[in-house]
């Protein structure tokens, strides 16, 4: 009789805090599928540098104690390459993190989020600049990466990469 209660006050506990266990097992989910390797091609679509491309290198990885993603490894321009990393956290019915070091060094900071189904939307924010990172899974082994900044009061897409996953384990089970 007890266990029933706990249980059932669990699940009241989630229902009035936003998360239903769909979306508890969906973030799994998702933050499951993008481990392993990726590499792909970018473009930046605007800006002073609108028209470069670029070849990523990456590993995804989830931590070990939290919900969320790290995603290592090296953007390529010719015989430049250039160390990049991002890292998503679960904060309450949000998201933090940061790309590179943070807006206190010289990367940006993850100040929000919302996962919705496939899709995670996340903001990014460095001193005056403000805009969304968007990541989509496009099925087990492509995955687009958008980076936006807002521009007035419109986004303006700047960067956009689609990766592929290279050969390995797709892991997408809620207990993985």
């Amino acid at each position: 009789m007890f266990g029933f209660r706990l249980a059932s006050f669990s699940v009241v506990l989630l229902l009035i805090s936003g998360l239903t266990l769909p979306s508890l097992a969906n973030e799994r989910i998702y933050f499951n599928s993008i481990q392993g390797k990726w590499s792909g091609p970018g473009n930046i679509v605007a800006g002073k540098y609108k028209g470069t491309r670029f070849t990523c290198n990456f590993t995804g990885k989830k931590p070990k104690t939290v919900t969320g993603m790290k995603i290592d490894g090296s953007c390529r321009v010719g015989v430049f390459s250039q160390p990049m990393s991002f890292e998503i956290i679960k904060n309450g019915r949000s998201y933090r993190g940061k790309f590179l070091d943070g807006a206190k060094g010289k990367g940006l900071d993850i100040v929000s989020g919302k996962l919705r189904g496939n899709k995670l939307v996340v903001g990014i924010n460095r001193k005056k600049l403000n805009g969304a990172m968007v990541a989509k899974l496009n099925g087990k082994n492509q995955m687009n990466i958008t980076i936006s900044v807002r521009v007035a009061k419109q986004l303006i897409p700047v960067i956009g990469l689609t990766l592929n996953r290279k050969a390995g384990i797709v892991k997408t089970s809620v207990s993985e």
